[in-house]
Formats: structure tokens, C-alpha cells, sequence
């Protein structure tokens, strides 16, 4: 999943090289934030919302496969 929100996020910002994403594991749980810059969050957050959106029903679908809850969280520098 994390290799999955680095190609992701990285083709739709124009820095890709400033994208950081860091997960923390708990007992059937996985929190990703990703660290970018602040011109490039619209890029990622998409219209009304739309992209983040879909980034993180993908995440809810491939925890669901594997018996875990996930969430993502945007953290703009």
C-alpha cells in the first residue's frame, strides 16, 4: 500500500522528489501521512475533494483484503 501512495502521489505532483510518506502499524490498523509541498496539495486533493477521496477508498479496499483499517492523512510544508 505505501509503495502504491508513492507511485500514485507521485505522478500527480510537480515535486515528486518532496513527497514523503511514513506509516504507522498498530494491532489491525495502518495510518499513512503524506509530507508535501503546499503548491502541490491541490494536485492531490483534486476538485471538491474528489482525488483524495479515491486515494482513500483504494486504501479502505486493500486494508479490507487484508483485515485492516487504514486512513490518510496530508501534511503540507
Amino acid at each position: 500500500m505505501e509503495e502504491f501512495l508513492r507511485f500514485a502521489i507521485g505522478a500527480m505532483v510537480e515535486f515528486p522528489a518532496s513527497v514523503v510518506v511514513s506509516k504507522t502499524e498498530s494491532t489491525g490498523r495502518i495510518d499513512f501521512r503524506v509530507a508535501l509541498r503546499k503548491s502541490d496539495a491541490p494536485r492531490v486533493i483534486g476538485k471538491n475533494g474528489h482525488t483524495i477521496r479515491a486515494l482513500r477508498t483504494l486504501l479502505v479496499a486493500a486494508g479490507r483484503r487484508r483485515n485492516l483499517s487504514t486512513s490518510l492523512e496530508l501534511i503540507e510544508s
